[in-house]
């Protein structure tokens, strides 16, 4: 299934795949017109796995306990540090980021059950995604989730690659964990705050599957 996020670019890159076929069948060098064929079917190859949206399992527990806070992205766990969050958490905060490389699907999901209280975005640079200073610097948007058993901050931040974000997590909406509500768009990072009393069950260099892994339970 192709995200709908992603539509406008998924049919972008097919139209050009389409016209890369037919300009190879009709080049008269036959090294032009593989070279063409080949490389039409290559951006559609890629088109097809970038934006794809496969099924997730959702846990149980997640649905049911709103302690548990899952992964919103696929990727892998590059940093797990202490932090200061002011707006929303109000103090000493556990910070997780996880790295999306453009193999990674790179649809994003709420990560627990709760209402989303603010979602703003914010200018920055691009630096590369696994440079910690993106964090911080980097265009960003900022969402901030409460449920029963806390705060949550999250973050869609662009990379080197990554020049735009889709985030339709509504302002006073209520939402389930693991939903859907976005993507970044040729690699990126997601950064979640917790509470520092949170109990973290990642570790650095850990792959995590959205909406599947579970990041850690506030306490």
């Amino acid at each position: 299934m192709i995200t709908r996020y992603g539509y406008d670019n998924f049919f972008a890159l097919l139209a050009g795949s389409m016209m890369l076929v037919v300009f190879g069948i009709q080049a008269d060098m036959s090294i032009t017109r593989h070279v063409l064929i080949v490389l039409g079917i290559g951006v559609a190859a890629f088109a097809f796995w970038f934006f794809r949206n496969p099924r997730r399992r959702i846990p149980a527990e997640a649905l049911s306990d709103d302690s548990i806070v899952l992964a919103p992205a696929d990727g892998t766990i590059v940093r797990i540090v202490t932090t200061d969050e002011p707006r929303l958490i109000q103090g000493i905060a556990i910070q997780i980021s996880i790295f999306l490389s453009p193999l990674d699907v790179h649809v994003n999901r709420i990560p627990a059950n709760g209402e989303i209280v603010f979602s703003d975005y914010k200018p920055g640079k691009f630096l590369i995604a696994t440079n910690h200073r993106a964090s911080e610097e980097n265009e960003q948007t900022i969402i901030g989730l409460v449920n029963s058993k806390g705060a949550i901050v999250f973050k869609q931040l662009t990379g080197v690659l990554a020049r735009r974000i889709v985030n339709e997590a509504h302002v006073g909406q209520r939402y389930s964990a693991g939903e859907e509500f976005g993507m970044m768009k040729f690699g990126s990072r997601m950064d979640i705050l917790v509470p520092e009393t949170a109990d973290v069950r990642v570790s650095v260099g850990q792959r995590v599957v959205g909406g599947e892994t579970i990041l850690c339970q506030l306490r």
